[in-house]
């Protein structure tokens, strides 16, 4: 997929239904209506290991995915392990990571995202000194996959600049400069990523003001996006942008600035969880109600709105509330699967990802 279209104006849509039920099946629908392709991912944090919320193991994640697409037989997609999150680096972590890659291997995923980009030297005195303990972690990472994909091709997401962190002056944003010395040092060990994540104004979940008001989020800078792929582009690297924290953007600045061919990948996760959580207040009220509940007593945020709290936090309810989520109605799932249909069909005509299958299947 990344090399087929790394030179087309297009974004694939990269899908994180943390709640398969409904939302899986409506998107492969829109993906074979507009013969788009398609990565289906899930975060290690969101994986059911030590501190998963979304009750899948990478091997749940496939059945229920190969279940969705049974009817609907959509053939240009793919399994990513999203942000396989590195934040301490010590022997433990990296264990644990290890191991959490192996089962994914072993369940089919053919693409992975190592973030290591909580490992930064804050005291180094070049830009190389700063990056250096997400380089160390980021090539360490890497040569275990390629060690247990074999001879099979895979693809592979690195990350500079940790995305949504903020400082006094507000977002940090990746440096052009930042990617080039990220990117340079992975190659010179040997490492070929297709696409770099970098912190470029977005942040994950659901955006609010001060009040508390759910509002669109619009602090993507499109500028220093640009800037990032032109520093990459004039070191001749052939890597392009992953644009993470896309929930909440307004389609109409998706569709007419977005850089696509600078950007190649587009993760929405939470967008499909709220559909969820939507449809769920409507046909399942007392369960919605215990799980707003169980939000606020178990993940409580001083000084915010409840709405604001759960709309963060309720995602780690899923796992507490798994088998009666899964157990939901037939009319609660079919609404659900009828608005993920519609809001991926939204996304491909905006990320022009229409007829990209197409363009991968000739590829192949």
């Amino acid at each position: 997929m990344f090399d087929a279209l790394k030179n087309e104006k297009s974004i694939i849509l990269a899908c994180n239904p943390r709640i398969t039920i409904g939302v899986a099946k409506g998107v492969f629908r829109a993906a074979k209506h507009m013969d788009a392709a398609l990565i289906m991912e899930l975060a290690r944090s969101e994986s059911n290991q030590k501190r998963g919320y979304t009750g899948l193991t990478p091997k749940d994640l496939r059945k229920h995915l190969d279940e969705a697409n049974e009817e609907v037989g959509h053939d240009i997609w793919a399994l990513h392990a999203d942000h396989i999150g590195i934040k301490k680096g010590d022997e433990a972590e990296i264990k644990e990571v290890k191991e959490l890659i192996t089962q994914q291997v072993e369940a089919g995923f053919t693409s992975f995202a190592i973030d290591a980009s909580h490992l930064f030297d804050f005291e180094g005195k070049t830009v190389e000194e700063e990056l250096a303990p997400n380089v160390k972690v980021t090539i360490e990472m890497a040569n275990f996959i390629k060690e247990k994909m074999g001879d099979k091709k895979f693809g592979l997401e690195v990350e500079v600049g940790e995305i949504g962190r903020k400082s006094t002056e507000g977002l940090i944003l990746t440096k052009p400069e930042e990617a080039v010395a990220y990117i340079k040092a992975l190659k010179e060990a040997g490492i070929e990523p297709n696409v770099l994540a970098i912190a470029n104004g977005s942040s994950h979940g659901n955006t609010y003001d001060k009040q508390g008001n759910l509002i669109a989020q619009v602090t993507i800078n499109i500028a220093q996006t640009k800037a990032v792929a032109k520093a990459l582009r004039d070191a001749d690297f052939d890597v392009r942008i992953a644009q993470h924290g896309i929930t909440g953007t307004p389609i109409e600045l998706i569709d007419q600035q977005f850089p696509k061919g600078d950007i190649i990948k587009g993760n929405v996760a939470t967008l499909f969880q709220n559909i969820v959580f939507d449809a769920l207040k409507v046909y399942h009220p007392d369960l919605y109600k215990e799980m707003f509940e169980w939000t606020l007593k178990n993940h409580p945020i001083e000084g915010k709105k409840p709405e604001e709290v759960f709309g963060k936090e309720g995602k780690r309810a899923v796992i507490e509330f798994y088998d009666r989520i899964y157990g939901m109605s037939d009319e609660c799932r079919d609404f659900i699967e009828a608005q993920s249909y519609t809001e991926a069909l939204k996304f491909f005509k905006a990320f022009n990802a229409k007829g990209t299958a197409s363009i991968i299947r000739k590829t192949l």
